[in-house]
């Protein structure tokens, strides 16, 4: 298997990526709450971009079926190291060949719409493997919105390879790119203090696009 230069970040910092605590473990439990109250057992969910696992692992129990990917192997094998229930899969995949066993009730994507390389072209997708009525739940970074000294701190830092590379996104614009790709935005907040890193739920309308 050939890795891309983002792939090998990624497999790179797994290891330090998995024993990172948590900044905000208030946000993140109210996060999964909201989460939690939008799934039902019947549900069969693809998350894209799992990492290592946690998210998947905290929620699966409340889904019938629940296929965590990333394109990081190494991101995968620690998930796979952990102890989860029988309904939850980890599997290496990228964001554009995740979607086989579609379509899903719920496609999750925690942090990794600002990573993909074909924003566009992955939210159609997404859009196409959900069910007329499913969500898309997300929580994304919006770089663009950061200010002037943080974009150019990470740029500094992606060019000696400690950052990975991503999409310049404002919330406006991530906003805009989901509502034209067809979803209509059932739900926007912040959990924690950095709006630039909003959750979205969207959903695909029952009839048509």
């Amino acid at each position: 298997m050939t890795y891309s230069k983002q792939q090998k970040f990624w497999n790179r910092i797994a290891g330090r990526y998995a024993a990172r605590p948590l900044k905000d473990v208030a946000a993140y439990d109210a996060m999964l709450s909201d989460i939690a109250s939008r799934l039902k057992l019947s549900d069969r969910v693809l998350e894209l971009g799992c990492g290592t696992g946690g998210t998947a692992i905290r929620l699966a129990a409340q889904v019938s079926h629940w296929a965590a990917t990333d394109f990081s192997s190494e991101m995968i094998a620690i998930a796979r190291a952990k102890p989860a229930g029988k309904n939850v899969v980890f599997q290496v995949a990228d964001a554009t060949n995740a979607f086989d066993g579609g379509p899903f009730d719920v496609i999750c994507a925690f942090n990794v719409l600002h990573l993909v390389d074909d924003q566009p072209s992955t939210l159609d997708k997404v859009f196409a493997n959900l069910k007329p009525g499913g969500l898309l739940i997300s929580k994304t970074w919006c770089f663009a919105d950061l200010k002037l000294k943080f974009r150019i701190l990470f740029a500094v830092l992606r060019t000696v390879g400690m950052f990975p590379a991503v999409t310049p996104l404002t919330v406006s614009q991530l906003r805009q790119a989901i509502i034209d790709t067809g979803f209509q935005i059932v739900e926007e907040r912040v959990f924690g203090i950095s709006w630039q890193n909003p959750y979205i739920v969207a959903q695909k309308p029952n009839m048509g696009h």
